[in-house]
């Protein structure tokens, strides 16, 4: 299976675009913030600038409803559909990267098999894994993070792949369970971000945290600012996975601090 059959994401990578970062928000669970994630990114890299492209691989088009309800006001975003195919125009034209462009920030579907895991991670630069502190979620990354592990081969001196703690409340048995589980991993959790309304307000009207007044959204914006200060320090060549069997030792773990 060709990662067309996800996304296309695969596709939009040239290769003479090595100056992309490609992040992927990834978690085959669904309802774990990667939509939420992935806009918010967005729209920090639309402030920076220069022109962002969000790439919506979820058929539930969160992400492209979100852009849809963004002010034309606002600093653009370069959305693509990739999960909707265009009849009037070609597969390539559809999933063309701005030559300006140096951020892709991939929203990913859920329910995803392991090549379709294989398929979304090749050529990242780095992937994200936002996960939630429920027992069904810590249940269901772990068996998602063994067969990430399975199905691609990465260094553990590579440091490209992250977890975010999602929607956490503090001084909570819940969080103390997922912090727990997440520091077994050895992979790195680069922030912990609060169940906020900020976010819910942000996604009705098509911003991200950042936009929102900073008395309002500081300790949002100082949780995320975590993961894209992690995304500044690992911009890194492109992940390149290769197929293992099925009986492979999935023990090579993702990674290690650069700093």
């Amino acid at each position: 299976m060709h990662c067309a059959s996800v996304c296309g994401a695969k596709m939009i990578i040239s290769p003479n675009r090595d100056d992309l970062q490609r992040i992927v928000v990834l978690n085959p669970k669904g309802g774990c913030g990667k939509s939420t994630l992935a806009t918010n990114l967005a729209s920090y890299y639309a402030l920076r600038g220069p022109l962002p492209v969000l790439l919506d691989c979820d058929p539930l088009g969160f992400s492209m409803r979100w852009l849809e309800r963004r002010s034309k006001q606002r600093p653009p975003i370069h959305g693509i559909a990739a999960f909707r195919k265009s009849m009037q125009v070609t597969r390539t034209w559809q999933l063309r990267v701005p030559q300006e462009t140096r951020h892709i920030i991939v929203d990913s579907p859920a329910a995803l098999d392991g090549m379709q895991i294989h398929d979304l991670v090749y050529g990242a630069s780095n992937v994200i894994i936002p996960v939630l502190p429920s027992p069904i979620d810590i249940r269901y990354a772990a068996r998602f993070i063994a067969e990430l592990l399975l199905v691609t081969q990465l260094d553990r001196s590579e440091t490209k792949v992250a977890i975010v703690a999602n929607r956490t409340r503090k001084n909570t048995k819940s969080l103390d369970q997922l912090m727990r589980f997440l520091n077994s991993l050895r992979i790195p959790v680069i922030a912990v971000l609060r169940d906020s309304q900020n976010y819910v307000e942000a996604v009705g009207r098509g911003v991200g945290v950042y936009e929102l007044p900073h008395h309002k959204a500081k300790h949002d914006i100082e949780q995320l600012s975590q993961v894209v200060a992690w995304l500044e320090r690992r911009r890194m060549p492109q992940i390149e996975p290769v197929m293992r069997p099925v009986a492979a030792q999935a023990e090579r773990s993702l990674v290690r601090h650069l700093h």
